[in-house]
């Protein structure tokens, strides 16, 4: 069964929502979304207090190449538009909706039947991609439509998506696959088309053979797309790793898929591209995983973006006594939350409750020089000397060590015997790294 070559890891899966049908959630009293929710240049807000809004109102604009807009995902009064913590406690402008009834822009198709036959051309899927705010739905948020804009002295050749989810706990993508697998298809297919490819691979974990079944049955009637069950191990998902499963193809340091001639999306996108182009419908909704071993009822979502996370965990239960994490994501690349009025993102695929005797790090020990770390990590990198190295702030020697090539899947971190926090310093020295390579490069 095929996998990437170098490095990875096999925590427990944890798929404890695996059974769990996506479950509408209600809508909020109040929204509050972020006005930037994607990877590049910062939108602004141009709505004001005291606008009314409905379902699929533009609420931002951004006319940067990697940019993306954030539509209302409700309908009432904006109340305020005020800075806030976001995830990461770095204050960003959010509009805040009072919620008041569910009309929807008559732009949008809400009609369930699935329409199969895509009218638009290659430009028009791309700029309709842009126009409906579409990002990545994995967690990085990359505008999808700039992914469909390759270089003049690039060329795309592959259509991978990812239906991997080989993040413990997650499951929205799964059910996704299950309960929405024509959907994705078309999508994959207008994607195929603004590309210009003939050729797409969907690559599903092993851990999950209903959908890689399923998937497959589905896969018959589209030209071009196959599925592609890959061995357990993690981060399959990642993108460089998942090209070399499927394609055997090794992205170069400092290059991108494209320029392998791969494009990689995930399944959720392909989905969130078919009701762009096929219904009109800007990304305001998607399937979130609200999960954890004490959760009384794990559930996957339908749910407004702007949701505050309190509501999540309201629907399954509220949380349990003996909580000592609530964390946006999966163990391994999720980001703890301090707040639960935090409110849901395009990028939010999960909600994670960790009790207390999981939420606590170890006792940290000196390195022993196991080299467990060189062995776990799927770029090839040495997670110690990176460590090391910024801790001691010997960048240079800390950009030699490749840093900027690191994923940030935490594989060292995991399997480190010694309980060191690899993955904290080595997250501060790509940080660190990153700006000095700007500011040298902007002295050239």
């Amino acid at each position: 069964m095929k996998t990437f070559n170098i490095g990875g890891v096999h925590p427990k899966d944890n798929k404890l929502n695996a059974d769990a049908p996506i479950r509408e959630l209600p809508l909020p009293k109040q929204a509050c979304v972020m006005a930037s929710q994607h990877l590049g240049a910062p939108s602004q807000p141009i709505v004001k207090k005291g606008d009314k809004v409905k379902v699929g109102t533009v609420l931002t604009s951004n006319e940067a190449f990697l940019g993306a807009v954030v539509h209302s995902p409700v309908s009432g009064t904006v109340s305020k538009i005020a800075e806030i913590a976001d995830a990461s406690l770095y204050p960003k402008p959010a509009i805040f909706i009072d919620v008041e009834g569910d009309e929807w822009e008559e732009s949008i198709d809400r009609s369930p039947e699935i329409k199969r036959e895509i009218s638009l051309s290659g430009p028009e899927i791309i700029q309709r991609v842009k126009e409906m705010g579409i990002v990545g739905m994995g967690g990085a948020c990359f505008p999808t439509h700039v992914k469909l804009m390759p270089p003049k002295d690039a060329k795309a050749e592959f259509l991978l998506l990812n239906g991997v989810e080989c993040e413990p706990y997650l499951t929205c993508d799964y059910r996704l696959m299950l309960d929405h697998a024509e959907e994705i298809l078309i999508g994959a297919s207008a994607l195929m088309k603004a590309l210009d490819v003939k050729q797409a691979i969907v690559g599903i974990e092993a851990n999950k053979p209903k959908a890689i079944e399923h998937m497959s049955a589905m896969a018959k009637n589209f030209p071009g797309i196959s599925v592609q069950a890959l061995k357990m191990k993690y981060p399959q998902g990642a993108e460089k790793q998942l090209i070399k499963a499927l394609t055997g193809r090794a992205v170069p340091s400092g290059k991108l898929p494209i320029n392998v001639g791969c494009v990689v999306d995930n399944v959720a996108t392909c989905y969130a591209v078919y009701q762009a182009v096929q219904k009109n419908m800007p990304l305001v909704q998607r399937i979130v995983t609200v999960t954890g071993p004490g959760i009384p009822q794990p559930a996957n979502f339908l749910a407004r973006i702007g949701t505050p996370v309190s509501a999540f965990l309201e629907a399954v239960g509220g949380i349990p006594a003996n909580t000592g994490k609530v964390i946006s994501g999966g163990p391994m690349m999720g980001k703890a939350l301090a707040d639960a009025e935090t409110c849901s993102v395009k990028g939010m695929s999960g909600i994670l409750v960790l009790p207390e005797d999981q939420s606590h790090r170890k006792q940290v020990y000196p390195c022993i020089r196991c080299g467990k770390c060189v062995d776990a990590c799927p770029m090839g990198l040495e997670p110690y000397l990176i460590a090391s190295t910024t801790l001691a702030k010997a960048f240079e020697l800390t950009e030699k060590a490749r840093v900027m090539d690191c994923i940030e899947c935490g594989c060292c971190h995991y399997t480190c015997p010694s309980n060191r926090p690899l993955l904290d310093a080595i997250k501060l020295g790509k940080s660190t790294v990153g700006k000095i390579i700007r500011a040298r490069n902007a002295k050239k």
